[in-house]
């Protein structure tokens, strides 16, 4: 907005802003945070009392409050578990790596099951220490039933299940970070209890993990002896049928070895057995008989005797003939053939080649016995190899079967033996250590650990904040006033001409009369900008009106005709508002005289004219109050009256009745270039204030501008950066003293 030197240190300036209509200037909005803390300003007292009252109730409640106990024990998850044999779980040894591991521990540690045993160990169902430590009591015979006395297993059933939830509502598990231990908390009133419950808690946890353990190798123990049995029998079966096959078909087994494989494979049976043994003999038998049939051949008949040699008797035979030849050779030297001693030795001779050539007679008949038996011995053992090489034949053909049985049987006992070892390995499964230990038992505590005063005292502020924020937001949504000068030409589509501080109590008109205060600049301003409404100038005839009664329009008219009186023109100031007049509380005059009689028919206006003791500032007072002031405002009189006015005043302001409501705005403005709008900050609603503006122009009247009034100091960031608050007094537009009214 344009504004005079004086009015620059009234408002804060603008870094940038378009000239809008009517010769105003845009205020830029606000950043954000000012806005929220200009909100917290408008509210404080509300947001002060909602905080207040929370903190109080966290207070009263905390104090209230039954103090509660909790007992903490520590245990040690390992992710593996420690085995003192050698023997392997059913698990993988990574499954317990998985990232999931810890996450199943946590959710056992707090499973119902978990609870369960607890209450059964402790027989908390059946306990009025442990109800009492919750406040609850037992003996409410709708759900629980006696309290002495026998009761009911549906009561007991109920007792029960309200002692588990209990407990999973009071237990607390927390890992401790980058490590494998857990904390088991307990909170109670009690804090026997709490400890108690805490350290069965954790006995439980490691024991439900072992009857885990045990009960999975259980079900797996029971498969694998139906398995078992299913195997056994088989093994059984197979067995049969491979010997009862080998026994029709006459396989004796006589050796048995495994192969690479595993698997039996038959070496020796009965049949391959004789045959070998069988096979053997012929060798030798053949052996023989080509011996026997080399020496029949080297003892035929034109055999020499050196091939008749052989034998031991003809050996010694012809070596006593070779001596007697020698002997009758050496007598043949000296004595003739005829000597005795020389025939006898040539008798001995002719009978040692006698018994020689029986000798060797008797050697080629047993050479050639012994050659044909060799023969015989040889063709039988070459049937029987035969007979026994078709047996064979037939007999592997049949082991070929045989086989597969056996095979079968194998395989079966194989299964069988593998399942009879995975068996008795689970068997001894659970010898392993447990992979949870207990590292700290939970001990009786000694300070109880709830309520925490600062705690919940800092939530009780948490709580209050946010319920003191919620009813800021409401009562910002409710209150729907002007609460900054950018707001007025956004919202109402009307250029601003100013806006006015909140003096609070001090003296307005005592403000007004000294030239140097901040409310005398404020309106100077409004009439700088006033000034550039139209082509020439400031209106010689304008009226200030606004929509509701104490919005500061009648401050404003009187403040703008002093201000326009002091720049040396002759103003004349016209209390309208008949119904409600107030001008006369200005100069502390009385209102005997005044615009009714002018409009009742008198046609001396001067009479009703007083001077008001400003310079250049007359006034006429409203006059006594009319049974209609609409009828009198609706002839041409008022016409008349501002025509002649202008021939005496250089400018005419007459401060008119409020617009919601009431006739008198709309007509008044037929008789002025236009009127000034003023609105209060915080005050009518923008539709009311939309509305009144929609009157006005329904008439065609002209609005020069709004001017924005009772401004605080908390949204002087807006258009005042003075360090200290500002008020009016009574409100000029009600009845009462002019020198204590403010505008309220």
């Amino acid at each position: 907005m344009f504004q005079t030197s004086a009015a620059k240190n009234l408002a804060v300036q603008p870094q940038t802003g378009a000239v809008v209509e009517g010769g105003g200037h845009e205020f830029s909005a606000a950043p954000i945070l000012l806005q929220y803390w200009h909100i917290v300003l408008r509210w404080k007292w509300v947001i002060a009392s909602i905080v207040a009252a929370s903190l109080a109730a966290g207070l009263v409640i905390s104090l209230l409050m039954t103090p509660k106990y909790t007992a903490t024990a520590r245990i040690e998850i390992s992710r593996e578990q420690k085995n003192i044999t050698n023997v392997q779980g059913i698990e993988s040894p990574e499954a317990s790596r998985d990232l999931e591991f810890y996450q199943t521990q946590y959710s056992l540690l707090s499973a119902r099951s978990l609870a369960e045993r607890v209450s059964r160990t402790l027989k908390l169902g059946s306990s009025p220490e442990f109800f009492r430590a919750f406040g609850v009591d037992i003996s409410n015979g709708s759900f629980f039933g006696r309290d002495e006395g026998p009761v009911t297993a549906q009561e007991r059933a109920n007792r029960e299940a309200l002692a588990v939830q209990l407990l999973l509502k009071n237990v607390a598990v927390q890992p401790v970070r980058n490590s494998r231990l857990v904390d088991v908390g307990f909170t109670s009133a009690s804090p026997t209890l709490s400890a108690q419950i805490a350290n069965t808690w954790t006995q439980q946890f490691i024991e439900s993990s072992i009857d885990r353990r045990f009960a999975s190798t259980s079900d797996a123990r029971k498969f694998l002896e139906e398995r078992l049995n299913e195997l056994r029998a088989k093994v059984e079966n197979s067995e049969r049928e491979a010997v009862n096959y080998a026994q029709s078909k006459g396989i004796v087994a006589l050796g048995r070895s495994k192969g690479a494989d595993g698997r039996s494979e038959v070496d020796r049976t009965l049949v391959s057995s004789d045959l070998e043994a069988l096979n053997d003999a012929l060798a030798r038998a053949t052996a023989d008989r080509v011996t026997a049939e080399s020496r029949q051949q080297a003892s035929g008949q034109n055999a020499s005797p050196e091939a008749l040699s052989g034998t031991s008797s003809i050996s010694m035979l012809r070596q006593r003939r070779a001596e007697a030849a020698a002997e009758y050779q050496k007598l043949l030297v000296q004595f003739e053939p005829g000597y005795p001693a020389a025939r006898a030795l040539a008798e001995q001779i002719r009978s040692l080649d006698a018994s020689i050539a029986r000798e060797e007679a008797r050697v080629r008949t047993g050479r050639s016995r012994e050659y044909t038996e060799a023969l015989e011995r040889e063709q039988n053992l070459r049937a029987q190899v035969e007979a026994l090489k078709g047996q064979m034949n037939t007999q592997q053909r049949d082991t070929i079967q045989y086989n597969i049985y056996q095979r079968e049987a194998d395989t079966n006992r194989q299964l069988y033996d593998g399942l009879l070892q995975r068996y008795k390995e689970i068997g001894v499964a659970g010898v392993g250590a447990n992979n949870i230990a207990i590292v700290d038992v939970a001990k009786v505590p000694e300070k109880p650990s709830a309520p925490k005063l600062s705690l919940n005292l800092a939530f009780a502020l948490l709580v209050g904040m946010g319920l003191a924020g919620l009813a800021t937001l409401g009562l910002e949504q409710i209150d729907e006033g002007l609460r900054e000068p950018s707001q007025v030409t956004r919202a109402l589509q009307v250029p601003l001409l100013g806006s006015v501080p909140d003096v609070e109590d001090e003296d307005v008109l005592g403000l007004l009369n000294d030239t140097k205060s901040v409310l005398w600049e404020a309106y100077l301003s409004i009439r700088s900008n006033l000034a550039f409404s139209t082509d020439h100038g400031v209106p010689r005839a304008f009226m200030v009106t606004s929509t509701h009664p104490a919005e500061g329009k009648s401050t404003t008219s009187w403040a703008l005709a002093k201000v326009l009186g002091r720049t040396g023109k002759r103003v004349i100031i016209i209390d309208a508002d008949m119904r409600s007049p107030s001008l006369h509380h200005f100069v502390n005059m009385t209102n005997d005289r005044g615009l009714s009689n002018f409009l009742a028919g008198e046609n001396e206006w001067a009479g009703s004219v007083v001077e008001t003791g400003s310079p250049g500032l007359s006034a006429m007072f409203a006059g006594p109050t009319p049974p209609s002031a609409a009828e009198l405002l609706s002839g041409d009189r008022m016409r008349t009256l501002t025509k002649e006015l202008l021939e005496n005043y250089d400018h005419v302001v007459i401060d008119s009745p409020p617009i919601l409501g009431l006739a008198d705005a709309p007509l008044l403005s037929r008789v002025v270039e236009g009127c000034i709008f003023v609105a209060q900050a915080e005050g009518v609603a923008i539709r009311g204030l939309r509305a009144s503006l929609e009157r006005l122009r329904s008439v065609h009247a002209h609005v020069f501008g709004t001017v924005l009034t009772k401004l605080k100091a908390r949204q002087a960031g807006y258009g005042y950066g003075y360090g200290y608050g500002y008020g009016y007094g009574g409100s000029g537009d009600a009845k009462g003293d002019a020198e204590t009214s403010v505008l309220k």
